[in-house]
């Protein structure tokens, strides 16, 4: 790489603070501490199977629940990443991953196109997973997406445990982000016919 592709960003409000690096040529080395232990285990897979090194830190009023805390995250996350692709000039620009996790079966696509959109069909059986809201699943990644400026596609072809449903998802919008951030060398500009992500 000419260049390293990487951003840190912090955020500050009355109910989050939160501080990241991200570097998409990694290698999927992690540190992370969000205070909601669940999102720790996530993000480290994430990070893992994306190939992006990842070290965040974060606390919230989690006292009350961990909604800002997850959302933020995903807020912060999806800047770093919008700063680390830089102009997107030589990038794939789209990414896919078919994730099996046990009994369970996820689809994700991604679009860098500098609209973020979420589509997600990730219907989850029960609304906890330990003390953790699966509800929030949907808040991360729709801050994500929108921060990001991707378009993220997100589907359950099977599944039954709501764990293994959840992990298979972060499993595969890391494999798909992973592809869609790699440099190709046969592209030297914006890959879109309008000249612009």
């Amino acid at each position: 790489m000419s260049q390293e592709r990487r951003a840190e960003v912090e955020r500050v409000t009355s109910e989050t603070q939160i501080k990241l690096s991200l570097a998409l040529d990694g290698t999927g080395e992690n540190q992370i501490t969000t205070g909601v232990g669940f999102l720790d285990h996530m993000l480290t897979l994430f990070s893992k199977h994306g190939a992006l090194d990842l070290r965040l830190t974060a606390s919230g009023d989690t006292h009350i629940d961990d909604h800002h805390t997850v959302e933020d995250v995903g807020i912060a996350l999806g800047q770093a990443l919008k700063s680390a692709l830089g102009n997107k000039a030589g990038i794939n620009r789209y990414g896919h991953a078919l994730v099996p996790m046990d009994e369970a079966l996820i689809l994700a696509a991604v679009d860098i196109s500098g609209r973020g959109f979420l589509e997600l069909d990730l219907p989850l059986p029960t609304a906890k997973v330990g003390t953790f809201d699966t509800e929030l699943v949907e808040e991360f990644f729709r801050a994500l997406a929108h921060n990001a400026g991707i378009t993220l596609h997100l589907r359950m072809l099977s599944g039954r445990n709501t764990h293994h449903i959840i992990e298979g998802a972060f499993k595969a919008v890391g494999r798909a982000l992973r592809q869609a951030v790699a440099m190709d060398d046969r592209l030297t500009g914006i890959p879109s016919t309008k000249g612009v992500l």
